[in-house]
């Protein structure tokens, strides 16, 4: 990873998941500037993967998610509050 680079948590929704890991960003660049220029694909890393319903689907280090099925995508540090306290 790029000495620039540091580790973002979001959690990402799509139509049928729920997606928590980390986006590798460059510092500085803000998550709606980076979901505009990124690629088809979005990489993330240490990824937990739920249905939408709350059952967890799968863990793993990588995945791609693609980008025109990202329906909301929100950094863990800026969630006020959830109704699902495991969220956080």
């Amino acid at each position: 990873m790029n000495e620039d680079a540091g580790k973002r948590k979001v959690l990402i929704f799509t139509r049928q998941f729920e997606i928590k890991g980390d986006l590798n960003i460059y510092q500085g660049v803000r998550l709606t500037d980076y979901m505009n220029e990124s690629k088809p694909f979005v990489s993330v890393t240490d990824v937990e993967v739920k249905g939408r319903s709350g059952e967890m689907r799968m863990t793993s280090k990588f995945l791609n998610v693609r980008r025109d099925d990202i329906e909301m995508i929100v950094p863990e540090d800026a969630l006020v509050a959830t109704p699902d306290a495991s969220v956080k």
